[in-house]
């Protein structure tokens, strides 16, 4: 999920006709980006009757990889350090989206398949607005908490249905997930008034390489994994950690965040039909009719007033 995004970055006044169009397909290339982390991530963990990598390898070892680039990026680009209470958000946010999402994320695709998850994790937008309205002290209107509780209402009822004997213990570990994502994209975006939000994604990650590398050490696959294990693990570190944000955020740069932030609704559609062909699973019409369901209700959600 593209993490931060509520942060407040806007394009200029004068964005012109070709800034807005790169802006646009900057903003869906990094869509695109996201979009593959579920299906990436079930790809690289496997499933619980075919176990690959270690979902705390995965999580933990992608935010290492991530964060040595980061450093590599501060350092070549100057940046400044962060300041006095810029610490304890990013500390805050780096607890939320890199050690909440991706185990919590992890542990759960091993359980259900990327279709179900994606889902389930399509009601993280209203969730981070949510929180952030909680968070902010703002009065949303009836509209929004109604678009609110409809959203749960719809991912727990899908949840229900797909699962063999109603709920499972997946569907609390991703909406778990969603809460961990929100809560550190909301103090990310408190940060993104001092620093660009591409500085925010990089220092929360360097912060956090104190213990994302000693605990991917420590949760090395000891036995051989498939070749797809490692591919989907370096494509999470690379894209999904990492190189993605910087499109979305250069997107959102150039074309305006209202305007470009709109693409996100296809997030989670483009994860169900990426996870057919990598992985092999199926969609019926009652997942899409849930999926097409539960993105109304945030598009919805987005647009009530908030004061």
């Amino acid at each position: 999920m593209p993490a931060l995004s509520t942060a407040p970055t806007a394009a200029a006044p004068a964005a012109t006709k070709a800034d807005v169009s790169r802006g646009m397909a900057l903003g869906l290339a990094g869509v695109l980006m996201f979009a593959l982390s579920i299906p990436m991530t079930r790809l690289a963990g496997g499933s619980a009757q075919a176990p690959q990598l270690d979902p705390g390898f995965v999580a933990f070892g992608r935010a290492a990889v991530a964060g040595v680039l980061s450093l590599a990026y501060l350092w070549a680009t100057g940046a400044r350090r962060p300041r006095g209470g810029e610490w304890r958000l990013l500390a805050f946010t780096a607890a939320g989206v890199v050690f909440g999402w991706p185990l919590l994320l992890g542990l759960a695709v091993r359980q259900v398949d990327a279709v179900h998850a994606s889902v389930v994790s399509g009601v993280l937008p209203l969730a981070t607005a949510v929180i952030a309205a909680l968070v902010l002290r703002q009065r949303p209107s009836a509209g929004f908490w109604a678009c609110a509780v409809a959203g749960l209402a719809l991912v727990i009822g899908f949840a229900a249905w797909r699962g063999a004997g109603g709920l499972e213990a997946a569907d609390g570990l991703l909406l778990a997930a969603v809460v961990c994502a929100s809560a550190g994209y909301v103090s990310g975006a408190r940060l993104s008034a001092g620093l660009t939000a591409e500085q925010v994604i990089c220092w929360v990650l360097v912060i956090s390489l104190p213990l994302t590398a000693p605990l991917a050490v420590l949760t090395w696959p000891r036995l051989p994994v498939a070749a797809s294990a490692w591919a989907g693990f370096a494509y999470v570190s690379l894209f999904s950690m990492w190189i993605g944000f910087f499109a979305w955020y250069r997107g959102l740069a150039l074309g305006g965040t209202l305007r470009v932030s709109q693409v996100q609704v296809l997030q989670p559609f483009l994860s169900m039909l990426f996870a057919v062909p990598l992985l092999g699973e199926r969609l019926d019409a009652m997942t899409v009719a849930f999926a097409a369901a539960v993105l109304a209700v945030v598009w919805l959600g987005k647009r009530q007033p908030v004061h």
